[in-house]
């Protein structure tokens, strides 16, 4: 089976179910977003050629990875809009913050390829979404997926209005991340990469996390905070060779939002990304949870 499944949700889903956390969380129904969103961080070009490839019933968008049905493409609208409705909800006071639980994942997406599981840059659209509709100077991704996320950088690599932030095992899929990657031109310093050698283990990337991500926030001052939320870093994750655990999750996620209190409002919206084996992914999505709703 693709790793990238729909038992992936119903397993967070199934999980938190069982505990006490879900009758207590807001939920949200999404709606498809507007493809005018999609065309903010993506050519007009590959917006259409997911669209024909995903009804022409092709199955395979890129080199081999990146597997469609006829569907794909009206579900990965679905997960835009659902990112969307979670910018809502925290702009509109409904929620302190959001997780949004989406799928195809996004940050793989470049402005005109689809790779990696991935074929709309969901937490890109996300961050444009908030500057646009809510007139939002600065915001900050903090993306902590075990993969690096190429399409995010490169929407944003040029510009200095969003500070993109990722740790990532490196070398590693998809090959993009180096440390000496920090942006072009105005965007140059923008980009903040923390490239994590295999078998990094939680202490040391707790170190690095409060060493160089929890700074490099602080100085930008966000007024808003998108996480592409990957908990493939996971030391029982089949995909990859980071050591992290359950509890190292719910501290990078206070960590996070003891800053976005200080400088966002407290406006986090979260976004799922990978994440591959089922049992420790919802028991991860559930200690991110608790530390997002914690007061």
């Amino acid at each position: 089976m693709h790793p990238e499944h729909e038992g992936r949700l119903i397993a967070i889903i199934d999980h938190l179910q069982k505990t006490d956390l879900w009758d207590s969380l807001l939920h949200i129904i999404p709606s498809p977003a507007d493809t005018t969103w999609n065309l903010k961080v993506h050519s007009a070009d590959h917006v259409k050629f997911v669209k024909e490839m995903c009804e022409g019933g092709a199955t395979v968008l890129d080199q081999g990875d990146t597997h469609v049905c006829r569907e794909s493409y009206d579900v990965a609208l679905l997960a835009v809009g659902g990112v969307i409705a979670g910018v809502d909800a925290v702009m509109d006071g409904r929620a302190k913050n959001a997780f949004c639980a989406v799928r195809p994942p996004g940050h793989h997406a470049e402005s005109s390829r689809a790779m990696g599981f991935c074929l709309f840059n969901n937490v890109a659209i996300g961050a444009r979404y908030a500057q646009e509709e809510y007139g939002l100077k600065r915001v900050a991704i903090v993306d902590w997926d075990v993969h690096h996320g190429n399409g995010t950088q490169e929407i944003f690599y040029k510009d200095p209005t969003v500070l993109y932030i990722s740790t990532h095992q490196y070398p590693y899929y998809p090959g993009a991340g180096s440390a000496n990657e920090k942006g072009e031109g105005r965007g140059e310093g923008f980009t903040v990469n923390v490239p994590l050698k295999a078998g990094t283990t939680a202490e040391e990337y707790l170190r690095l996390f409060e060493g160089t991500v929890l700074p490099a926030l602080e100085h930008y001052r966000p007024e808003f905070i998108l996480i592409s939320a990957g908990f493939d870093a996971h030391r029982d994750d089949p995909l990859a060779g980071i050591l992290l655990t359950e509890e190292t999750y719910a501290k990078i996620t206070a960590s996070v939002k003891r800053l976005a209190e200080e400088f966002s409002n407290g406006r986090i919206v979260s976004v799922l990304e990978g994440g591959y084996d089922l049992k420790a992914l919802p028991r991860c999505v559930e200690a991110h949870l608790r530390a997002l709703a914690e007061v």
